[in-house]
């Protein structure tokens, strides 16, 4: 009696760009309702393995010297376009790690989300409508029919990325390859996307190819897991033999990896180097021919915060709480009421002309690094820019050496200055996006989510690295995140964010120790706490 063959198999598969080996001779199976994570730091191979899997690596410049990928017993490595197309979003379905730029920036996400309706189940207007708002609201998106006509920078991040795991299961794919689909998510919808993609894989026997840096999200999700270094698998077995007893020595040192320590101390009667007073920022909704004002999306909403000389302000909350307007609004990159002082001085009157000495005192890395940095530039180029539109560093020499300090304070060989972000994995273009703010030496740093890409162990490092930064030049940082580990690690003070306002504020070892508020209390267990209940809700 024949053996049914898996429902995927990669055998001896090799990956390579040009002459560099990218993965090298790598095995897994994967079986119907089953749940294989590959897990790994950044550039260890894992998303290029995935992308092989459906053929999307840039070709010619990626080839596969050795291996096969077999669907059901049939070679998808080197079939026809027509038989990948039917494959792709069918059968095959990925979310993709960065929704900003796997996002169309001019098509509503209605649009985008039907698109593989129509292509693959044929369906066109009320029915097709209707479909796309129940996907909406199965992945959690907030007024969902109310976000149909909305465009991918209308939507914050984890907002972002819902909509891509609500394309990704349209039409209720065999295979779900999920490359990091909570990354940019807070922990209460993290754990409710975790709740989600399991009860979807019991519905309908979906197999799930999981790659992840989060090793807790591989103890609640997988069943079997892959460890991956370095284009090479290390590792495998059943999750629960892993965790309990690892083998390989990487393993044990992923397992370890977590920010520790605490925040450097407040330094006494610190100056101020950022405040702002009631702080609004208020989005209209336009309804009619005349388009006429009929309501507002409060993002921010009557806000006090400051930050001193030296200190940590961790800012935290759901995904479209307001932590990333707060941030663009006091950077005066989004127009907001009320008043907003740098180092003393009133900035939110002032025009750009003006504005512009100040930018270099106080920078910003963004969420999402692959859409912030430009493609057409190299990593030197990138963080050039700022040095030559600040007239900082003299000569050509003189900044190249200023551009190799940065990349070597976040961990990066300055030797790459001459490549370009695509050639990066994800975590790395996150450094290269904080070499470029730092490479200013600014007074204040606004860090959107600057560890949300990184695997564990690279956490770790840029958390030290921050510290050691901020004792040297007494920086202040605005922090914002959704995890409160990585927080806990490095801000002094905490402002929790909902709806738009502040729901509580204090130091941030008494907000960790005692939280009052109810919101503040469940995001708490739902970060601080591995163990879900069974109905999906977290406990303490």
């Amino acid at each position: 009696m024949t053996a049914t063959p898996p429902l995927l198999e990669v055998r001896d598969l090799s990956v390579s760009f040009g002459a560099t080996p990218a993965v090298k001779h790598i095995s897994f199976a994967l079986d119907c309702g089953e749940t294989l994570a590959l897990v790994g730091e950044s550039g260890s191979g894992k998303s290029v393995s995935a992308l092989s899997i459906l053929q999307l690596l840039p070709y010619p410049h990626a080839r596969h010297p050795s291996g096969g990928i077999r669907l059901r017993g049939e070679e998808l490595l080197g079939a026809p376009p027509a038989r990948l197309r039917e494959v792709r979003g069918n059968q095959i379905a990925m979310v993709f790690q960065e929704p900003m730029t796997s996002l169309n920036p001019l098509h509503s996400i209605e649009k985008q989300i039907g698109e593989t309706l129509a292509l693959h189940k044929g369906l066109s207007g009320a029915r097709l409508r209707a479909r796309i708002r129940e996907l909406l609201e199965l992945v959690g998106l907030p007024d969902a029919a109310q976000r149909l006509n909305a465009l991918p920078h209308e939507l914050s991040g984890g907002q972002r990325q819902r909509v891509m795991i609500a394309m990704a299961l349209a039409n209720e794919p065999d295979i779900l390859i999920a490359d990091e689909p909570t990354t940019a998510l807070d922990v209460t919808i993290q754990a409710q996307i975790l709740k989600l993609l399991k009860d979807l894989q019991s519905r309908f026997g979906m197999a799930i190819l999981f790659i992840t840096h989060d090793l807790s999200i591989v103890r609640k999700m997988a069943d079997r897991v892959c460890v991956m270094r370095a284009g090479e698998v290390v590792e495998s077995g059943a999750v629960a033999d892993l965790f309990a007893n690892p083998q390989h020595p990487y393993t044990r040192q992923l397992l370890a990896a977590e920010p520790q320590g605490e925040p450097p101390p407040e330094i006494a009667d610190a100056p101020d180097v950022m405040v702002g007073e009631s702080l609004k920022v208020w989005f209209p909704l336009k309804r009619g021919v005349l388009r006429r004002v009929v309501d507002h999306v409060k993002a921010v909403d009557g806000v006090d915060v400051s930050v001193r000389e030296g200190q940590t302000l961790g800012v935290v909350g759901e995904s479209g709480s307001g932590k990333t307007t707060l941030g663009l609004a006091l950077l005066r990159l989004l127009a907001s009421e009320g008043a907003i002082r740098f180092e003393g001085r009133r900035i939110d009157g002032v025009g750009s002309s003006a504005l512009r000495p100040l930018r270099k005192a106080m920078q910003i890395v963004f969420q999402d690094p692959f859409g912030s940095l430009s493609p057409r530039l190299s990593v030197g180029e990138i963080v050039e820019e700022g040095l030559l539109v600040h007239g900082l560093a003299g000569d050509r020499a003189a900044r190249r050496a200023r551009i190799s300090q940065a990349l070597e304070e976040v961990g990066l060989d300055p030797a790459t200055q001459d490549r370009y972000p695509h050639e990066f994995s994800g975590g790395q273009r996150q450094r290269i996006a904080i070499a470029r703010a730092l490479a200013l030496q600014p007074r204040l740093l606004i860090l959107d989510e600057p560890t949300s890409a990184l695997d564990v162990s690279v956490q770790a490092q840029i958390v030290d690295l921050l510290r050691e930064l901020q004792r040297r030049h007494r920086l202040a940082y605005v922090f914002i995140s959704h995890d409160l580990r990585v927080v806990r690690a490095l801000a002094n003070h905490l402002l929790v964010m909902k709806n738009g306002r502040v729901v509580e504020a204090g130091p941030a070892r008494r907000v960790f120790a005692d939280p009052q508020h109810p919101y503040t209390q469940a995001l708490l267990a739902a970060a601080l706490n591995l163990e879900t209940a069974s109905d999906g809700v977290v406990s303490i």
